[in-house]
């Protein structure tokens, strides 16, 4: 009994110092403003920080619409939409050193600036984004931004969908939305130490028991026979193409709901590797640069980001990453993207 009084009186304690700190809160997301685009409240304001340690802490708000942004969005036909996932939030960022921020920056008052982003996403929930902002506020002019995997991740199950996807097998359309949070979650929303485990320290229970219970055995030889050379390489071979079929079916859907939408200036941003490219075993299946020439086919402006990265590398010895724990843009690198649509757009 004395244990586990002392047990409670130690969380007790945990919850306390954690509240004081800038620990991630809860983001409340969900279905608020359309069946196909997950959001936040209307003003709702919670914290975000990274890691164990609390690195890059932000407050954030979100306005009208359910995204982050410093301001809200209204009508208007003279804007630029900025889609994509958690590169054009940029929650670790201050709100003036984000892409919206930046880019208005460029451009100018006269051309408002809306951040359409949202983590975990990927192009066919572009097109849902691309759909509402035409629909609500009469946008015409819309920027996408698209990571290398952004249009293969869009198939259901991927982890990176919200809801419009492609079946991995028939790549048929199909709906996968978020569940409603359970009783326990809503619950562990509201405390810090809960937020700390899950958040920053990024654990799950799951994959952590299972790991607890598998046994992996060393291999017995680094050493292949040429059969399985071919092998690698006829599986490789067929990943690629499976790949390009992924990305066929997923743009003709993008643009079959998107398409009615896009009457004015449409840019595609294409991400790339910022510094040494580390080997990803996925990248045959991204296949990025058929991405990049199938938009191109379709007449589409598209921003190659690859010799952008590479031209900065090649006379700058700045990083262009918030850091080795977290690959998403920082400051600099956002710039050197912005100037690159304000150059488009302008």
């Amino acid at each position: 009994m004395l244990a586990l009084g002392g047990l409670l009186f130690a969380l007790l304690v945990l919850e306390l110092l954690l509240r004081l700190m800038p620990v991630s809160t809860a983001t409340l997301s969900g279905y608020y403003f359309d069946p196909d685009i997950l959001s936040y409240p209307a003003g709702h304001r919670w914290t975000v920080s990274t890691g164990w340690d609390l690195r890059n802490a932000q407050s954030l708000r979100s306005n009208n619409f359910g995204f982050v942004a410093d301001k809200d969005f209204v009508p208007d036909p003279g804007a630029v939409a900025l889609v994509g996932d958690s590169f054009v939030e940029s929650s670790m960022l201050d709100a003036p050193l984000r892409p919206a921020g930046q880019l208005q920056a460029l451009l100018g008052p006269k051309r408002p600036v809306y951040a359409f982003g949202s983590p975990g996403t990927a192009l066919l929930d572009y097109a849902q984004r691309v759909r509402f902002a035409s629909q609500k506020l009469g946008v015409r002019d819309f920027v996408i931004w698209l990571e290398r995997g952004d249009a293969v991740q869009a198939l259901c199950g991927s982890g990176n969908v919200h809801s419009r996807c492609l079946d991995p097998v028939s790549l048929e359309p199909r709906t996968e939305r978020f569940p409603e949070p359970s009783w326990l979650k809503r619950l562990a929303r509201h405390s810090a130490l809960a937020q700390y485990i899950a958040g920053q320290l990024k654990f799950r229970a799951g994959p952590f028991l299972r790991a607890m219970f598998t046994r992996n055995t060393p291999d017995a030889s680094d050493s292949k026979p040429a059969s399985a050379s071919m092998r690698e390489r006829d599986a490789a071979n067929e990943t690629a193409q499976r790949g390009r079929r992924v990305v066929d079916a997923v743009l003709e859907r993008f643009f079959e709901a998107a398409g009615p939408y896009l009457v004015g200036r449409t840019i595609f941003i294409v991400d790339d590797y910022r510094g040494a490219a580390p080997r990803d075993p996925k990248e045959a299946f991204f296949q990025r640069q058929y991405l990049i020439d199938s938009l191109r086919a379709r007449q589409v402006e598209v921003i190659d980001l690859a010799p952008v990265y590479r031209q900065h590398k090649a006379a700058s010895p700045l990083s262009l990453e918030v850091g080795p724990y977290d690959g998403h843009l920082n400051s600099l690198g956002v710039h050197l993207v912005m100037e690159q649509v304000a150059g488009r757009l302008r």
